[in-house]
């Protein structure tokens, strides 16, 4: 009879390894080993029964205090039923990840497991949806509402969602019993799948709807009423609650994110909640000082005084007449940028009166 090998040099710990090291050691070895993932390797099946037993022991306090005292025959009375215990209880070796077992055997075994996860017959929150919308410079600062029509998946009218036609109901599951999950015996591991015969919604629709084809959903075009708030801009995104897609199972609707887009303006151009344009005045305006009108986003005019002596790309400030503040109270400012024009063609006369106000100025020009 062969002589059995110290479980400390098994697990490939020292005698003085706590509960975490063994447990880390014996998942190491049972990842390596496990039967599935050797099914034509005997050896490792006989490596991974034998990591099993000495992890079996070494886990529980009172057996290895056995077994540091007499060695195997301190613990021969627990021995020969390793596989019931530790093995069986996977979240023991696992529980530390954050994934169930279908999930493990999926990441490690190349899917033995199956997972459950993805697949439940509760209520689940709906999708959010996104909605670009593009709006003018004069809309984001007086804001507005807009109707648009958005895609999404909702309940089914006809059959209130539950997949089933009128005047029939789904039927609980014979196999799961509801549960939308089985338990099979795998090696030694107890695996929690996905049931076959329900995809895990606990539930058998014998008569589906006709109109949803069972699905409990259909794709509908809904009109929703977007309140655009003053001083909103590029980039600016609206939630609106609610108005997403609904959820598996009749679960909740998600929400709708509007995002916002704001035009170019052939006249304006924002810079924080200040708008800016350029304004043209003649030269002698630009001279003497004069009351001009200048455009405003509201589509109505402003007067405005320029005082003489103003230079060209001098700038004057309008109070108040900028863009709101969003969400909150006060405007900013219109910013007017002054602009001398130059007339390209000049009468005789004026010529003239240019050149001879040139000579009261001193200096010469060639005219």
């Amino acid at each position: 009879m062969a002589t059995k090998r110290d479980f400390y040099e098994i697990l490939g710990v020292s005698k003085s390894a706590d509960e975490n090291a063994i447990k880390q050691a014996y998942r190491k070895l049972a990842l390596k080993y496990h039967p599935d993932r050797n099914k034509d390797n005997p050896e490792a099946v006989e490596k991974f029964k034998e990591a099993t037993e000495a992890y079996e022991v070494l886990r529980d306090p009172q057996k290895r205090a056995m077994y540091d005292r007499y060695g195997h025959e301190g613990v021969s009375g627990f021995e020969g039923g390793f596989g019931r215990g530790a093995a069986a209880d996977f979240s023991d070796i696992f529980g530390d990840f954050d994934f169930d077992l279908g999930d493990i055997f999926e990441r490690f075994f190349g899917g033995g497991g199956g997972g459950s996860r993805g697949h439940t017959k509760r209520p689940r929150r709906g999708a959010d949806l996104q909605y670009e919308l593009t709006i003018t410079l004069e809309e984001a600062v007086s804001g507005k509402e807009v109707q648009v029509d958005i895609p999404r998946n909702e309940s089914c009218p006809a059959c209130q969602g539950s997949g089933a036609a009128p005047g029939s109901q789904p039927t609980v599951c014979s196999v799961c019993n509801g549960t939308g999950q089985v338990r099979q015996t795998q090696g030694f591991f107890s695996v929690t799948q996905t049931c076959y015969k329900c995809k895990g919604e606990g539930k058998i629709i014998s008569s589906p709807c006709k109109t949803c084809k069972g699905a409990g959903i259909v794709a509908k075009k809904r009109k929703i009423t977007v309140k655009i708030p003053p001083g909103v801009e590029s980039g600016s995104r609206l939630k609106i609650t609610g108005e997403g897609e609904v959820g598996p199972n009749n679960g909740p609707n998600g929400d709708l994110y509007v995002f916002i887009h704001v035009k170019r303006h052939n006249v304006f151009e924002r810079h924080g909640n200040d708008l800016l344009n350029v304004v043209d005045i003649s030269f002698p305006v630009a001279c003497l000082g004069g009351e001009i009108e200048v455009p405003t986003i509201t589509g109505k005019t402003a007067k405005m005084k320029i005082p003489s002596g103003t230079e060209n790309g001098q700038v004057f400030r309008l109070k108040g007449n900028g863009i709101p503040y969003l969400g909150s109270y006060g405007k900013g400012d219109q910013l007017i940028k002054i602009n001398i024009h130059v007339p390209k063609k000049l009468t005789a006369k004026q010529k003239e009166m240019l050149k001879e106000f040139d000579k009261l100025k001193g200096e010469k020009i060639g005219l």
